[in-house]
Formats: C-alpha cells, structure tokens, sequence
C-alpha cells in the first residue's frame, strides 16, 4: 500500500521539454489542468500528496519520478541520463529528506532515470536504456542489496524507459506491450498484452487497488476492467506530447 505521493507543477518551460513523440508542444493552461486532476486521482487513491513548485530552469521537471527511487527501505536520488535534467536533482533532494532519513545517491559515470525501474515486492528490475547505463544500474542494485532488496538488469532496445512499455499491477499481473512481451524474465507473470495501436496506455500505475490509465484507450480499459481493479482514467495528453507517462508524473511510497 502506498500512503503518500510528491509532485511537481509543471513549469512555463514545460513547452521546451525532450520529445520524440512528434505530437505537437503542449499547451501550458491545458497541461496544468491536467496536472490537477492527476493529483486529485492520486488522493482519491488515499496518497498524502506533497506538491512542489515549478522548477522553471528544467522543461521536464514534472516528471519527478525519473530523479529518484523511493523504496520501503531508503531513497536514491538518481542521476538522470539526459543532460538537460541533471540539475533537477538538486530541488528534490530536499524534498526527499523530508520522508527518509537513509537516502544514496547514484554517481557519474553511472546514469540512472527512475521511469527504468519498475518494483515488484522487494525486487525491482532495471532497463538499460539511452537513459540508464550498466554502471548506473550496477550501483543502483548495489544500494537495494544494501538494505535488503534486490535487482536485475534488462536489457532493452526499443521503448525510452522500462516503465514505457511495463506496468506492475500486483498480484503477479503485469501490463506489457512491445518487446517486453517476448522477454523470459517476464514470462512468470499474469501478462495483459496492450495492443501496439494503444502502447501509450501500458504506462498505468496501480495504487491501492486503483489502476490510473490514460484517458482515450478504450481496448485497454476493457482489459483492465477485467483485473477487478477499480479503473480511472487521466487525460495527460499534454504530457504524452512530452513521451511523459501517468508514473512519471509522480514518486508514491
């Protein structure tokens, strides 16, 4: 169970940020819109929600789950793989020391982006993508070793991070579209396959028997109606323009 969540408002420069996804930029009244319906989903969940303030030196960070890995155990702030938001750990840091008192902290040459883990119990598997290196990844499973936890490294070649084209739903469910499908480590779970036509959606995050998916994916919808789950959707459109998913918007411990 998840009791509390930290997010940050997006910033004016949020039009500036990374993309590939060749939708357009966002618009910044639509964005912040969405932004407050997010949270207003993720206290319906039961979470405590800790907003922060714009950070308007870094375009994408309101994607605060790529800058640090919260766990039962500890908190590692990571250094995130693209330039352009390295800085952005610097802010976080202290929101972070907030809740934990034991918090490491990812070194270069070693990159990590958090949106490259995915948790399941107390252990979390770890892409290697354009974002997250072996070096990163190997000082990351070193830190989880440290306090009990554990962690693997998969390799990976298509999507920009992990949780693209994963989502851990609990119960040994687990929503995968892609290359993810085929991949052996995940062949023991209960997989719910999203159709490539709506990948997007394979990015949802449960919370407390909650499952939050984007809004306009009805074949995926379907399918997760059928986990028993309770199912709201969020229109994040404008952070899809971003490649920015529902689990980025957020850390939840």
């Amino acid at each position: 169970m998840f009791t509390k969540a930290i997010v940050r408002t997006p910033c004016h420069e949020m039009v500036k940020g990374i993309t590939s996804a060749n939708l357009g930029a966002p618009i910044y009244e639509k964005a912040l819109a969405q932004h407050a319906d997010y949270i207003e989903a993720l206290i319906e969940c039961g979470l405590d929600v800790t907003i922060l303030p714009p950070d308007e030196g870094y375009p994408d960070s309101c994607f605060v789950e790529d800058v640090a890995l919260m766990t039962p155990h500890c908190a590692i702030i990571t250094n995130p793989g693209a330039d352009s938001r390295k800085g952005e750990i610097e802010s976080m840091i202290p929101a972070v020391e907030e809740f934990y008192d034991k918090v490491e902290f990812i070194e270069a040459p070693g990159t990590v982006e958090a949106g490259d883990i995915m948790m399941v119990g107390d252990h979390f598997y770890i892409g290697l993508s354009d974002r997250t290196n072996e070096i990163g990844a190997v000082q990351m499973i070193s830190y989880l070793e440290k306090y009990g936890m554990s962690g693997s490294m998969v390799e990976m070649s298509e999507m920009l991070h992990l949780k693209t084209g994963l989502s851990y739903l609990e119960n040994n469910k687990l929503l995968a579209t892609g290359e993810f499908v085929a991949k052996e480590e995940f062949q023991k779970f209960d997989m719910i396959e999203i159709d490539n036509d709506e990948a997007y959606a394979s990015n949802s995050v449960w919370i407390n028997d909650t499952i939050l998916t984007p809004n306009g994916f009805p074949k995926t919808k379907a399918k997760l109606e059928q986990t028993g789950y309770k199912i709201r959707e969020v229109d994040v459109s404008e952070f899809q323009k971003l490649d920015g998913g529902l689990s980025c918007l957020s850390l939840r411990f």
